[in-house]
């Protein structure tokens, strides 16, 4: 048996013109991979919590985040933020 968890990824967009992020991308194992493949051929941040990637794995395609995880994900939007400020005053 493999103890080792399988690989899980989720991706989020968001559209400032809408109330909240949307799920636009989800899988485990080989879908996992490719998502993130994905994300680093064109450089969009990749942030890593399991429970996060948990919890919004189980919500729809094209869904809404619900408004009890908007604090967690505006962690994440966070972090790319500064990312992204750190990449533009060095370039």
């Amino acid at each position: 048996m493999n103890s080792e968890k399988r690989k899980e990824a989720v991706a989020l967009m968001y559209n400032p013109d809408e109330n909240s992020p949307k799920v636009i991308a989800k899988g485990k194992g080989k879908i996992a991979e490719n998502i993130l493949q994905k994300a680093q051929e064109f450089d969009v941040p990749i942030y890593e919590d399991p429970s996060l990637v948990e919890l919004l794995g189980q919500l729809d395609l094209n869904e809404s985040i619900p408004q009890d995880l908007y604090e967690a994900v505006a962690e994440v939007f966070a972090f790319i933020y500064r990312l992204d400020r750190k990449v533009s005053s060095h370039s």
